[in-house]
């Protein structure tokens, strides 16, 4: 694997190439990402490509681990996030590397993702974190950190808020990456949640919240002027009733069509809102498939493609 080549000519994609972000779930295995490796190099060797990846259960396991040896303070969720970032990035690179030509350049970003310390979420934090506990030990948890906690079945969890994503930092690095076909892994997790210090004059802190990974890349996406915007989940297809007997996959929708419909808030939700902001803003296309089905989503024959020009709502097996 090579992260730049002065000795020769760089294989780049070609003029027929797209910029592509796609966005993959948290592989932890690394039998995983070996397997997403193989799904993106043909991609990669074809097109620009950006990659951004999930750190849920990663940043689960350190806030464990920091939780477990109390002889220093545990590191914030913002540092966990940029632990997870680098650590992550390596894999993917190191797996496409072994699948791709020697000369072609690779980069991960650590990328701050600017917050708003007022953002309404801040007010009722929804997204849990870390172990269950009972109910007497996480409000003692609460009282002695400071958490926010909230019921989870018959358990109890810590809660954070996942506030809108509004600036990416980095956005500038990443542009010349990308002009030398760089394959450029960012925004993994959503990014570093940072905000500047409202009693400061720009200074910039860490912020203990989780941005949501599919609004945070939506935004990279359309900053960066991606081609297609792809999210790469388990299932195959964005399915209207999921979980019912009368449940429909749905091949295409305009995000208008698709906005009326009803999907789960920690799911396949945030990624059919992420679809259609990025059409809407951008006339282009998104999409939502399986990661095994990458190149069938490409060519519009799997998962479901967000359109502005599509005619309402098209189901699978349709006409």
């Amino acid at each position: 694997m090579s992260v730049d080549s002065e000795t020769g000519p760089v294989r780049v994609p070609g003029r027929g190439s797209a910029r592509i972000l796609l966005v993959t779930e948290g592989h932890w295995s690394p039998q995983e990402h070996r397997i997403a490796a193989q799904a993106l190099a043909p991609v990669a060797a074809e097109h620009d490509l950006v990659v951004g990846h999930g750190n849920g259960p990663q940043v689960g396991l350190l806030a464990l681990q920091g939780a477990a040896y109390s002889a220093v303070e545990t590191y914030p969720l913002d540092v966990l996030d940029a632990e997870t970032e680098g650590a992550i990035g390596y894999m993917i690179e190191q797996e496409l590397g072994n699948l791709l030509p020697f000369e072609r350049p690779f980069a991960t970003l650590l990328t701050m993702v600017e917050v708003d310390p007022a953002d309404p979420a801040f007010r009722n934090p929804t997204k849990f974190i870390g172990p269950v506990y009972d109910q007497a030990e996480a409000e003692r948890l609460a009282a002695d950190k400071g958490w926010a906690i909230k019921p989870d079945g018959d358990k109890w969890r810590r809660v954070v808020a996942s506030p809108e994503p509004k600036r990416i930092f980095e956005l500038r690095p990443m542009k010349w990456l990308l002009e030398k076909h760089t394959i450029v892994i960012a925004a993994g997790g959503g990014g570093i949640p940072t905000a500047y210090d409202p009693n400061a004059q720009r200074k910039l802190v860490g912020v203990e919240c989780v941005i949501d990974k599919d609004l945070a890349t939506e935004l990279l996406a359309r900053e960066l002027g991606a081609d297609l915007y792809v999210m790469l989940t388990d299932a195959d297809a964005v399915y209207e009733g999921w979980g019912t007997t009368a449940q429909r996959a749905i091949r295409g929708a305009s995000p208008d069509a698709l906005s009326t419909m009803k999907f789960a808030a920690g799911s396949m939700g945030p990624k059919v809102e992420a679809a259609c902001r990025f059409a809407r803003a951008t006339g282009k296309r998104a999409a939502i498939g399986e990661l095994s089905q990458l190149a069938q989503i490409l060519a519009g024959e799997a998962g479901t493609t967000v359109d502005v020009a599509a005619p309402g709502v098209v189901y699978a097996g349709a006409g």
